[in-house]
């Protein structure tokens, strides 16, 4: 009989159609091949609800609780009473709590592994061994946030980002583990948390490559003379609709103005009003959700990746280089990547679209995908977390 494990994750790790619900997932099925794995997770978008018999087939047992991201944020604010970092109270529940005891108790689970840093706050005093996926360096993703906004808003920003550092640090000084996304990430965090160098680590992300292959033969979206660039991603993430914005104002124009047959495409769920509006401006196309999002990459020109404000390694930069797209992308949104075959980083407006210009016609990226095929396999990536779970690795290098 296989030994339990807990595992906790801020947002339902299914199905995987977001930046951090592919790690989740993707950790959840590695777990779930070794352990009979006891899930705890949020639930924060209405339409996930449908997903949970599918979720259940990785997991001996799941809870799921709902969290309304409006009342959350409310809820949040108790936080500056408290003096704690608004994110703890965000994912403060007593049903997900008292769980977590249960299960603990009732299983004798020895193994927990954390996804995101605020569910470590319901087993910060649990035995066993514990391993933390921070992902990213979320304090200083807030510290950005912060250089971006108007105050008040730059003022709460910054005190989140330094009230999560602390929260940050008092886990990996506490677990045995702790694991980011890329080498870049983990440097970071060792010079913000010299204590716990020993216990920083990193396993990279992955790509389905089978799925994101440019193999099939997919219809095309675009109109015959259209020539789509294109940017793939969630629409209600704040760096991407400013990333989005951006481009489409200040850099889209100028592209179109040397090739008044450009059109720049931006695929992805749940666009706010700020998006929307901008498909009134010519050659701008907001599609929202789709249900398959490669046939857009397949007959792009070219995916751009504009972010001015990133953390860790963007998903949208590795699926296109997977379906074998050339990508244009800004320094933050290479960061992190370890294969930048077919790529090319632009720093400015002028610069973004002069590149873009002259590579219109690039056509295929195959370097880019055999870096991925190199790089980017799950199960050889997640395979660093391993040597870590057993009890009898405590405090040992695998």
């Amino acid at each position: 009989m296989s030994e339990s494990l807990l595992y906790l994750v801020h947002r339902i790790p299914y199905p995987p159609n977001k930046g951090d619900k592919i790690r989740s997932h993707h950790l959840l099925k590695h777990l779930a091949g070794r352990y009979e794995v006891h899930l705890g997770a949020f639930v924060d978008d209405e339409d996930d609800w449908r997903h949970r018999d599918e979720l259940r087939k990785f997991c001996k047992s799941c809870f799921l609780a709902p969290l309304n991201p409006k009342r959350a944020k409310l809820g949040s604010l108790t936080g500056l009473l408290k003096g704690e970092a608004l994110t703890l109270p965000y994912y403060r529940n007593g049903e997900l709590d008292e769980w977590v005891r249960r299960t603990i108790s009732e299983h004798g689970i020895r193994r927990i592994v954390v996804f995101s840093s605020a569910m470590a706050q319901y087993v910060v005093d649990a035995d066993g061994v514990r391993i933390m996926d921070f992902v990213d360096v979320d304090s200083d993703k807030w510290k950005q946030y912060a250089n971006a906004k108007p105050w008040p808003l730059n003022w709460l920003y910054r005190r989140e980002g330094r009230l999560l550092l602390e929260h940050e640090k008092k886990i990996a000084k506490r677990f045995d583990a702790s694991f980011f996304v890329s080498p870049h990430e983990a440097e970071l965090f060792r010079s913000l948390c010299p204590e716990a160098e020993n216990r920083i680590h990193h396993f990279s992300n992955g790509v389905d490559a089978e799925y994101f292959s440019p193999i099939p033969d997919f219809g095309n979206p675009y109109s015959r003379d259209e020539k789509a660039l294109v940017f793939t991603g969630a629409m209600d993430y704040w760096p991407n609709v400013d990333a989005v914005t951006w481009f489409a104002r200040d850099i889209f124009p100028m592209i179109a103005k040397a090739e008044p047959d450009a059109r720049f495409y931006i695929v992805g769920s749940n666009p706010g009003k700020a998006v929307l509006q901008l498909s009134a401006l010519p050659g701008i196309r907001v599609t929202g959700r789709v249900d398959d999002v490669r046939p857009y990459l397949a007959h792009a020109r070219l995916a751009v990746a504009p972010l001015r404000v990133a953390r860790g390694v963007q998903n949208k930069v590795l699926e296109a280089m997977s379906m074998a797209r050339h990508v244009v992308a800004s320094p933050q949104a290479m960061e992190g990547i370890e294969t930048s075959a077919g790529c090319f980083t632009a720093n400015d407006e002028k610069e973004f679209a002069d590149i873009i210009l002259r590579q219109m016609d690039a056509g295929e990226n195959q370097a880019g995908r055999a870096g991925i095929l190199e790089h980017y396999d799950w199960e050889k990536n997640l395979s660093a977390v391993d040597g870590f779970i057993e009890p009898k690795s405590r405090g040992e290098e695998p």
